[in-house]
């Protein structure tokens, strides 16, 4: 970035325009030094005084970075002439121009389609931020006595748990992790050899195409009368279809989706 600067003018040069144009004889800066005795200027406040500090770090901590939340969905960003992935790349950039030592890691927030709240909220919940699960807490207790005896189903994302009729379906943790992954991409058919990516990348067993249907099979026998929300698109994979006696709770566990 190139930056033009204009030409600095000196006290001098400003005398004597200013005498030019009004005619009044010219009073140098030295003789105007002379009659009024310069007055020594407060010294500045030291650097590390002036900065702001954000909040004091417990003894025997360090600082070692933030984290900045920001709310806005695709839509939005839409509306605003740009999208997520220009937002974060515009972050990295002017971290990267402040403190060039700095290392960076961007993950987007996902919810199920149509489930509300403010954007930011949903952001803080999905990379746990402890004051907004301590909120969702505080609001999931005053709601206890509601989920004893619903009807219909709820998947409570933040508590790894589905309820039907009231009732724990009594998920295995894949069988949860397989229907999180479908609830959230509702509406969007999602194949076989996506699940087993994403489901079991890293794992030294990785199932077959055969074998996720068998785990498909085993969840649907769980959610019972309710099996019909998790829908076998034939030839492709599956997909999640949400009901009218469906409830989803919002997530607080980390996106899978990275810029």
């Amino acid at each position: 970035m190139s930056l033009a600067l204009a030409p600095v003018r000196t006290s001098a040069a400003i005398d004597r325009a200013e005498s030019a144009r009004t005619g009044a004889p010219r009073i140098s800066g030295s003789a105007i030094r002379s009659a009024a005795p310069l007055q020594a200027a407060p010294a500045a406040a030291p650097l590390a005084e002036r900065a702001p500090r954000v909040r004091a770090v417990p003894e025997g901590t360090e600082a070692r970075g933030f984290v900045l939340y920001v709310g806005i969905d695709e839509s939005k960003a839409d509306t605003d002439g740009t999208t997520l992935h220009r937002i974060v790349e515009a972050l990295r950039a002017l971290t990267g121009e402040i403190a060039p030592s700095a290392e960076t890691y961007a993950a987007v927030a996902l919810a199920p389609a149509g489930a509300g709240g403010r954007d930011v909220d949903v952001v803080r919940l999905a990379l746990q931020d402890p004051a907004a699960l301590a909120k969702q807490r505080d609001a999931g207790d005053a709601r206890t006595d509601a989920d004893r005896h619903p009807n219909g189903v709820i998947i409570d994302i933040s508590r790894k748990r589905v309820l039907l009729d009231g009732e724990p379906a009594g998920l295995t943790y894949k069988e949860f992790e397989l229907l999180q992954f479908l609830v959230l991409r509702e509406g969007r058919t999602i194949d076989r050899h996506e699940l087993i990516d994403n489901l079991w990348a890293g794992e030294e067993e990785v199932p077959s195409e055969r074998t996720i249907d068998v785990h498909v099979r085993r969840l649907r026998s769980k959610l019972a009368h309710y099996q019909d929300i998790v829908r076998t698109v034939r030839g492709v994979g599956y997909r999640f279809d949400r009901h009218a006696d469906v409830s989803i709770r919002q997530a607080s566990t980390p996106s899978p989706d990275l810029y």
